[in-house]
């Protein structure tokens, strides 16, 4: 602090001064025409300043560097050093991650892997610690985080509380156990995330009454007022399934805007490549209107607050020399990206690398029971089926119930059989649904990435195509494959935990894209969805209104399971 003082009152020099820069305020929503110093990775000041390293960025824009408020960094099928490569260039130097996915695979192990192979990056990694591994008491998972390893994380400096709360009813019923998690992040001083879709107003109250602080899985304006009005912060999802910005813009105000933030949750390789991160929640927010200066107020100093990262979010003296430098304020396009003064990224390029840490006890994770055509077959046994319809770019399914001699007589194939299959343990749990509005045909896709206990989810329109699925996923040690026809389409080996690739990122992205467009143009899957981020949620029983486990039909809704035909 001395140091920084001696520096900002002249007595000594800078390290860098940055010259003819138009900084983006976010305290007062003005643009400053300005230099500013830089020393020990801290901003110190603005206006001139001595320092043998003079930067001119030309009359350009300069912003905070961008945050993530909410991110399953295994979700983008690529390790943290790559996910780093993914973001960065667009201008993300911080995400709050919530390693749930490979928490539910292997446990403490695959946060402690999450943790070791974000180390030393030019992002910085922070960790939310998973509230429910497992998910819920209605699927199988792979793992299970109990209380005293809970306590242990919350110890560490780059953890900042317990992760998305997902079992609510758990919370409104008062159960200890998730109460127990809840009060050792307080004792922490740590923040407590949510997860409440569809909650009713009086279970709510409940709700936030545990210390429950954040919310990402609002679909409409009522329901993001809903918990503003009732003091917790907003995370606004642009995702590459769940794409509810537009949406959710509409009831941004400039009363409420302190109170939101942005967020991508989950995301494939190939969209970041394409559309970017948080940047292109930005963009998106500034074409629907929204003031460009509040945008970025809602990915960075709202934030920060937030998850009580006082030292980054802003352009000030005290604030770590972390931020972005661009051209235009509306077109938004990010050029250069420094960290604690220090350009890391320029033209969509990051400048270092690292190699993924090794651990083998993460890989040949797939371990389960085959399955026979007989075991698919469903039986008509009752007058009416229940099924789940897809809602395009949402989570939300909706439980709708046709007549059964519909489903058996369905030539157009609107209907696809999906079925999910226990991984982890080999016990033989296998659940079957039926799906509208994937519109699969003459094929089938598998995948080990099963939102959130991540067992085998296949979805097809003929049990041959199905069980070949199932079969290549469990060879190649998971990850996805697209069957047609009785030949294996193509695959993407995710080796790490059946979540993640050890290959470069655009490798990832590049044979994801092969796969997403053989999905549309071979499987004719419908274009109103995502295929494979679509899938892996069709499987989540905590998102209304239906969904299938590895132990059945799950009506969320009513919190049971449901027969199939009745």
């Amino acid at each position: 602090m001395e140091k920084l003082i001696d520096a900002s009152m002249r007595r000594i020099k800078s390290d860098y001064l940055f010259k003819n820069a138009k900084i983006v305020d976010v305290f007062t929503n003005k643009i400053i025409k300005t230099d500013f110093a830089v020393k020990d990775g801290y901003i110190i000041g603005f206006g001139e300043y001595d320092s043998s390293n003079v930067i001119d960025l030309c009359d350009k824009y300069v912003a905070p560097a961008l945050i993530d408020g909410h991110v399953h960094i295994e979700s983008s099928k690529i390790t943290p050093s790559q996910f780093s490569k993914a973001v960065v260039p667009h201008g993300v130097l911080t995400v709050i991650a919530d390693p749930h996915e490979i928490a539910n695979v292997k446990g403490l192990e695959g946060i402690e892997f999450m943790l070791e192979d974000s180390k030393d990056l030019p992002l910085d990694v922070f960790i939310m610690v998973p509230s429910c591994v497992p998910a819920t008491d209605f699927e199988d998972s792979g793992a299970h985080i109990d209380i005293e390893e809970i306590e242990y994380l919350m110890k560490n400096k780059r953890v900042l509380g317990l992760g998305e709360v997902m079992d609510f009813n758990a919370v409104i019923k008062g159960d200890k156990n998730i109460l127990n998690k809840i009060e050792i992040a307080k004792k922490f001083n740590k923040v407590v995330d949510g997860h409440c879709p569809g909650i009713d107003k009086k279970s709510l109250f409940s709700y936030v009454l545990a210390g429950i602080m954040t919310e990402h899985e609002c679909s409409t304006v009522e329901e993001m007022i809903d918990r503003l009005e009732l003091g917790m912060y907003v995370q606004i999802r642009e995702g590459s399934a769940a794409r509810n910005l537009s949406t959710l813009i509409k009831g941004v105000t400039k009363d409420n805007i302190n109170r939101l933030m942005f967020c991508t949750d989950d995301r494939e390789p190939n969209d970041l490549f394409r559309e970017g991160s948080i940047d292109n929640n930005i963009r998106m927010a500034i074409k629907y209107g929204i003031d460009p200066i509040d945008a970025i107020k809602m990915a960075t100093i709202n934030t920060s607050i937030v998850y009580r990262l006082n030292d980054i979010g802003a352009i000030a003296p005290g604030y770590k020399a972390n931020f972005i430098v661009f051209n235009d304020l509306y077109e938004f396009k990010v050029e250069e990206v420094y960290k604690e003064g220090i350009i890391v990224a320029k033209d969509n390029n990051q400048f270092s690398e690292k190699q993924t840490t090794q651990n083998n006890n993460l890989i040949n994770t797939v371990n389960m029971k085959k399955l026979t055509k007989e075991d698919l077959y469903i039986k008509q046994n009752g007058n009416y089926i229940n099924i789940i319809k897809i809602e395009p770019h949402n989570l939300v399914t909706k439980k709708i119930k046709i007549n059964a001699d519909k489903y058996y007589k369905d030539d157009d194939k609107i209907y696809s059989k999906i079925v999910v299959i226990e991984r982890h343990n080999k016990t033989g749990k296998f659940g079957i649904g039926v799906v509208e509005g994937f519109n699969i045909r003459n094929g089938a896709i598998a995948s080990t990435v099963a939102h959130d206990s991540h067992n085998v989810v296949v979805v097809g329109d003929n049990d041959d195509d199905i069980l070949l699925a199932v079969e290549e996923l469990s060879a190649i040690g998971g990850g996805l494959v697209l069957v047609k026809g009785g030949e294996i389409l193509g695959e993407l080996p995710l080796e790490i935990g059946g979540l993640m690739s050890n290959k470069p990122l655009s490798e990832v992205a590049e044979k994801l894209e092969n796969l997403q467009k053989l999905a549309y143009d071979e499987l004719c899957v419908s274009k109103d969805i995502e295929p494979f981020m679509t899938l892996s949620f069709l499987s989540l029983p905590v998102i209304p209104e239906i969904k299938v486990t590895d132990r059945g039909l799950f009506d969320v809704v009513e919190n049971k399971f449901i027969d199939l035909i009745e």
